[in-house]
């Protein structure tokens, strides 16, 4: 292969280890004996914060960057209100849906993931969508993306993922190596790699693409009975993309072109808008269900489990100062008010204590009394945290301690979340006969038409070219199992492009 010195930096490590890497070590030295799962109670979690191995990887990627986000660093904010239209009080205790026509304020940011801060907006790219509710019983942050799935199921493997997606930290460029190694290393990955190589892997601005808390959540009524929940949020604008050719064209014309769209449509009085849905799933059919209902690189179909509508959610006003709102702008999963709960959804238990981690360490100890974060209520008596960076509340001089007999704040029973058991073996468990290409297959033999399926192969091709050979081959071996003929027209695409591939399209699934 003709191929740069940058391009095989990669090569040149492993021929200088001699096939004889060193040992896993956590960063206090201790040998790791298990990478790729998390410790969880049983097959299907939750985690255990006993967990160093996970707490050592996530705590210090965490802290990889600053000031800029590790993550979803480039992005654009507005502000708006979510209005209820249908009553779901039936699922849930939460304030926020409690009447029809209510009003809630909200913040939402918009973004790319994998860039920098200054990156091109229209790169084929997932795309953030958090929405933060003001309610009145506290902040809710609703953090997810545009698509209902995800790459891993593990947060374990968070941080080597996002690595994959970051620059070459010898060379300091994008790397198809790193990123399709570990693709096609973990098969569980096909489904968003799919979709992201798809027509709908470029949005044409944040307007113009629905939004997904993607995570199973737990919804709880006045009668502490649960059901398990997705939400969703469709545009009304309508659904647009943009092809590979014209989204280059417009990086390098207007790199902030969604950041663009999404002010100038709101100063025009143009409003965006999205309808917000929810989907729920009893336990009795989470115990029945076909896939592992917590597992994020799987939806729950549409015709077993209906959309239903809720609200609306609307932008109407720009940030007034875009440091202050978008940049210090912080969202945390483990922000939910009551009858708004977690899952044992494996992912969203790691992003529950990844995120506030990282906005404590981007932002400090005190962001929440930052304006754009904290709650829209009291906050004179609120809790028993005090000092720190940039504290601004020392709330009115009540004791720091509890229980005190100084009329400090005091719980709210009715708060109180149900019990629930859990019962499992604590160990690590990976994933057992897992369909990682069920659904996938389904995506491509009933959502794509011909034209789609083509462009799919070409995208796909055009980025894998750039990988080793034994990546390639590795790599069709999964799309094969996906479907052969999707195997069949990549090794065709590639041979086409020049590459020597020596894999014949076998589906194990045939």
């Amino acid at each position: 292969m003709d191929r740069d010195p940058a391009s095989t930096q990669m090569h040149e490590h492993k021929e200088k280890m001699k096939d004889q890497p060193s040992v896993l070590l956590t960063g206090n030295g201790a040998p790791i004996a298990h990478k790729t799962a998390s410790l969880t109670v049983g097959h299907q979690g939750p985690l255990l914060l006993q967990d160093h191995v996970f707490l050592d990887e996530m705590s210090h990627f965490n802290r990889e960057r600053i000031p800029e986000r590790v993550v979803h660093a480039k992005g654009a904010g507005a502000f708006g209100y979510f209005e209820v239209t249908h009553d779901i009080t039936k699922y849930t205790k939460a304030k926020i849906f409690s009447k029809i026509g209510k009003r809630t304020p909200i913040a939402v940011r918009f973004s790319t993931v994998g860039g920098e801060s200054g990156s091109a907006d229209t790169v084929r790219d997932p795309r953030g969508f958090a929405v933060k509710f003001y309610t009145e019983e506290g902040v809710w942050d609703l953090v997810g993306n545009n698509t209902p799935i995800f790459f891993i199921k593990d947060p374990i493997l968070f941080p080597s993922f996002i690595h994959t997606q970051k620059r070459n930290p010898v060379t300091h460029l994008k790397d198809m190596d790193m990123f399709w190694d570990f693709i096609s290393l973990r098969p569980e990955t096909t489904h968003q790699v799919m979709i992201l190589f798809s027509d709908r892997g470029i949005p044409d601005g944040y307007r113009y693409m629905n939004g997904y808390g993607s995570h199973t959540f737990k919804l709880v009524n006045d009668d502490n009975q649960f059901v398990y929940c997705k939400f969703h949020y469709k545009t009304d604008q309508g659904i647009k993309n943009l092809f590979s050719e014209k989204a280059s064209k417009i990086s390098s014309q207007d790199p902030d072109y969604s950041i663009r769209d999404l002010y100038n449509a709101i100063a025009k009085k143009n409003f965006p808008s999205w309808t917000f849905y929810i989907q729920v799933m009893t336990e009795q059919q989470a115990e029945k269900f076909k896939w592992n209902p917590f597992d994020l690189t799987k939806i729950w179909p549409h015709k077993e489990f209906l959309l239903i509508p809720v609200g609306k959610l609307v932008l109407d006003k720009n940030p007034s100062n875009y440091f202050a709102d978008v940049e210090q702008l912080a969202f945390n999963p483990a922000h939910l008010v009551p009858g708004i709960e977690p899952s044992p959804d494996k992912m969203l238990q790691g992003r529950l204590f990844a995120y506030g981690d990282t906005q404590r360490y981007r932002l400090g100890a005190n962001h929440l009394q930052l304006p754009v974060n904290c709650p829209y209520k009291n906050l004179s008596l609120m809790n028993y945290q005090r000092d720190g960076f940039m504290s601004v509340n020392n709330q009115k001089g009540a004791p720091n301690y509890y229980p005190n007999s100084f009329s400090g704040p005091e719980v709210h029973v009715a708060a109180k979340p149900p019990p629930f058991n859990v019962v499992g073996d604590i160990d690590r468990h990976e994933p057992i006969d897992e369909d990682d290409f069920g659904q996938v297959t389904m995506f491509w033999q009933n959502v794509l038409d011909a034209d789609a399926k083509t462009r799919l192969v070409n995208n796909i091709a055009m980025s894998l070219s750039d990988a080793s050979n034994f990546i390639i081959e590795r790599a069709i071996g999964n799309f094969s199992k996906v479907d052969i003929e999707l195997g069949q027209r990549l090794i065709d695409e590639l041979r086409k492009a020049g590459k020597s591939i020596n894999i014949t399209a076998k589906s194990a699934r045939l």
